[in-house]
């Protein structure tokens, strides 16, 4: 079957009456999901599936599929209004889009991200219908080593997070990778750092601690400032209306949206990565290729493009090794995978060769889903948007609610409450002291997945790096890592070397 005959196939499951309407449903629901704080997308799917119960296998994909890229783009929402990602992908949207929010500029911020969101997601959705095959391929032969390589990558932002405080930003960053050796460890089941407490022997979990950095500490700073608790104040008033980027703005972050929908499909398509890794590579990959680096983190749409972009096209990575091979590339593509499991489907390599409508359907709605998704993010932007013009005595305290809710919802743990309330407090003293707390949730969001490909990687080559990093792939990362750490430190002190002598008076 040619790429047309799949086409028209995908379009006659989707443009049903009934399976159009099941899709705009399943984008609201997604979008509300991703926008609530502590919903990660994983969770958005999850809470979809029992809708899937009366519907066939391939209609099943296309619902959860819909959820899937639009809880993404809803995560943008809270990030940029209230600087609380409503996903865990959506935490380096706050860099930049939540000081745009407090400059007034919270509309043309939420049009930049749905914008990006939207291409980012197409782009993905174009690549997995016609190179699935070929980039399951070339996923298939990252092994540990390589994708050990590939994260640690992620972690080299760290240097250039805070140029001007590069020891403090440091020491944050290993801090987070400090955090999530916290609980069992992977291979040997040795308990680590648990002082004898048996609830976290899991470990720390991401999204209380990404609540308690981002919004707890947001709530407490801006309660110590008399000016924040007027209605007035609120951002925009609570009347925020969606500003599309312009022309000549669009040109600007072209090769930005270019690069992060690239480095966001093809990290989505490796297993175990994911759209949040996808999101921070992209930022951290854009601070080091900008000329203005120095305004990354102040509020540019640079740093808003490189992470929403990255994170949704991430979507359309994660369902290529699923179609293709039967492997989850993520959390929620294994929920899917698990909705097809319970329908009989036989996932693997013959899935797309026997039943192609699978691949084909899945496409048109990624590309219905990305399109809808933005039109229902601005009407829920909108009555999100009415919240802010509540005073800052109530909506603190309201934001502390939400706060506790997503804490406790992420596993029904009381400890998670405790960790969110202490993370709050860290995130306070860590702006006191000029830490930083960006770097502080990447060493924790990368660390677990970073020791784990580290110590199977090990186990492979019997103890001996020199193996570990003779492959191509994984030689060639490793020293771009050690390149991008290093720059900072090394750059200043060869400019001055190599400074021009001031003329001299003849």
């Amino acid at each position: 079957m040619n790429l047309f005959q799949m086409l028209v196939n995908g379009l006659s499951v989707v443009f049903q009456p009934t399976m159009l309407l099941m899709v705009f449903f399943a984008v609201i629901l997604g979008t509300l999901f991703g926008s609530l704080p502590g919903v990660s997308a994983t969770m958005a799917v999850a809470l979809g599936l029992p809708f899937t119960y009366s519907m066939g296998p391939v209609q099943s994909i296309v619902f959860l599929v819909a959820i899937y890229c639009s809880s993404i783009t809803g995560g943008s929402i809270s990030a940029i209004l209230f600087k609380i990602p409503g996903v865990p992908s959506s935490a380096a949207t706050t860099f930049d889009g939540y000081p745009m929010a407090q400059q007034g500029k919270a509309g043309k911020a939420l049009g930049v991200a749905l914008g990006c969101s939207a291409i980012g997601g197409l782009f993905s959705a174009l690549a997995m219908f016609l190179l699935s095959p070929q980039l399951t391929q070339a996923a298939l032969s990252f092994g540990p080593s390589e994708m050990f390589a590939v994260t640690f990558l992620g972690l080299s932002i760290l240097t250039g997070l805070d140029t001007t405080n590069i020891l403090r930003t440091i020491i944050s960053g290993l801090l987070g990778l400090l955090l999530a050796c916290i609980g069992q460890d992977p291979m040997y089941g040795v308990q680590r750092m648990t002082f004898g407490s048996n609830q976290l022997l899991s470990g720390i979990e991401m999204i209380p601690v990404l609540i308690g950095i981002f919004a707890v500490t947001e709530v407490l700073t801006q309660t110590g400032e008399k000016s924040h608790l007027k209605g007035s104040d609120g951002i925009g008033g609570g009347k925020v209306n969606t500003e599309m980027p312009t022309f000549k703005e669009w040109l600007s972050i072209k090769w930005v949206v270019l690069r992060s929908s690239i480095l966001g499909t093809v990290v989505g398509i490796l297993p175990g990565a994911g759209a949040t890794i996808a999101s921070f590579m992209s930022y951290s990959v854009e601070t080091k290729l900008s000329k203005h680096p120095e305004k990354f983190g102040t509020g540019i749409i640079d740093g808003i493009a490189a992470s929403e972009t990255a994170n949704n096209a991430a979507t359309g990575g994660a369902m290529v090794p699923l179609l293709s091979l039967g492997i989850p590339g993520g959390n929620a593509a294994a929920v899917m995978m698990s909705a097809l499991v319970l329908k009989g489907v036989q996932m693997g390599p013959l899935l797309l060769i026997n039943q192609p409508d699978y691949l084909s359907a899945t496409f048109v709605s990624m590309i219905i889903s990305n399109i809808v998704m933005v039109i229902v993010a601005i009407l829920i932007a909108k009555v999100f948007a009415q919240i802010l013009a509540v005073p800052y005595s109530f909506l603190g305290p309201i934001i502390i609610m939400l706060a506790l809710i997503g804490s406790y919802s992420t596993s029904s743990n009381i400890m998670d409450v405790k960790i969110m309330a202490i993370a709050g407090i860290a995130g306070l003293l860590f702006r006191a002291m000029k830490f930083n707390s960006a770097a502080l949730i990447l060493g924790l969001v990368l660390g677990g997945i970073c020791e784990g490909n580290f110590s199977r990687a090990f186990t492979i080559s019997r103890g001996s790096l020199w193996t570990m990093f003779n492959r191509p792939i994984a030689g060639i990362v490793m020293l771009v890592c050690i390149g991008a750490l290093l720059y900072p430190v090394v750059s200043p002190i060869i400019k001055k070397k190599f400074k021009p002598a001031g003329n001299v008076k003849k």
